[in-house]
């Protein structure tokens, strides 16, 4: 396979929108395999409140990034990108078109951008003269150093964090300046993405939300909670802050009734989907399909599977 031939497609956009089903019927008809976009899909044990593909839709293409992580372990964006760049070469080793479907914009930076997570070389020494520093004078004057060494990433971190403060000074002593994704983005040369975003109109979506938060109360999604807090892990997990898990956790720790529980997973979807669609408008090359426009999905479909054709051919 030539550097010509290494496209990837991404369907994103925001939480309910119809992603799951779009990633699918694009694979089956362009010849793809799944990689998952999305920060909770990843966990296991965590079924219900993640929307993950049933095992009937796992079971028509190939996915990956799937129930691969126990929720105990903590995760980062980083360790997505070395997991996903795998992903995407094995399925290229397939002949097969790697098809990105999610709706976590920063682990899709991982793969469109050159984003190095790479860390610079502790300095025990000097972190411990920093430490000693702080106790002494206090943090403000570590902090001062930072904003001296390096005035973006002291922006960026707060001042009381004086961990973040000195491992971000550690960098800039060391020439290597924490990097700002952010201010300029470089597109990846791995591969030649093909970009595809999916809305509805918002009232739709917004009710598609609330309908799925009720059906996933009604699948378990309270049982799945709780069999996971049995299972030691607690509100400060990592993978117990996604929605629909911190606030059950509120609700079983008695914190406010169910009904309160739900009607704060519907809110805080809904405002997860607004942040999703304000993160994927950056794209400047994504192709967006408005599925409230069509007469059907399949007709979207449709749509959207003629116009990946033509840009694997291009």
């Amino acid at each position: 396979m030539t550097d010509t031939d290494r496209k990837i497609i991404a369907i994103c956009g925001p939480t309910a929108v119809g992603k799951t089903r779009f990633a699918i019927e694009a694979a089956l008809a362009l010849g793809g395999e799944i990689i998952s976009c999305d920060s909770m899909q990843l966990y296991q044990y965590m079924d219900i409140g993640s929307a993950k593909p049933t095992a009937e839709e796992q079971s028509k293409v190939r996915h990956y990034l799937v129930d691969q992580i126990d929720p105990r372990e903590s995760f980062s964006v980083a360790r997505y990108q070395k997991l996903a760049k795998a992903a995407v070469e094995e399925v290229f080793v397939h002949g097969r078109i790697p098809i990105i479907a999610g709706g976590t914009g920063l682990y899709l930076n991982s793969l469109l951008y050159d984003m190095d997570f790479s860390a610079p070389p502790e300095n025990d020494g000097f972190r411990d003269a920093m430490y000693a520093l702080a106790e002494e004078q206090g943090p403000a004057v570590v902090y001062d150093r930072l904003r001296a060494a390096d005035p973006a990433a002291a922006d960026r971190i707060h001042p009381n964090n004086l961990k973040k403060v000195i491992r971000a000074l550690e960098a800039a002593e060391a020439g290597n300046r924490v990097k700002d994704f952010a201010a300029d983005p470089v597109p990846t040369k791995d591969y030649s993405p093909v970009l595809v975003g999916l809305s509805r109109d918002r009232q739709e979506l917004y009710d598609r939300i609330n309908r799925r938060v009720d059906v996933l109360m009604e699948q378990g999604l309270e049982q799945e909670v709780r069999g996971l807090l049995r299972m030691g892990l607690t509100g400060s997990d990592i993978s117990m802050k996604g929605i629909g898990y911190k606030e059950l956790i509120g609700y079983i720790q008695g914190e406010y009734d169910r009904e309160e529980a739900v009607r704060l997973i519907k809110r805080n979807t809904r405002h997860l989907a607004k942040r999703q669609m304000t993160w994927f408008r950056r794209y400047r090359d994504m192709k967006w399909f408005n599925i409230s426009e069509y007469e059907s999905e399949e007709r979207c479909i449709r749509a959207m599977n003629e116009w990946l054709r033509e840009q694997i051919k291009s």
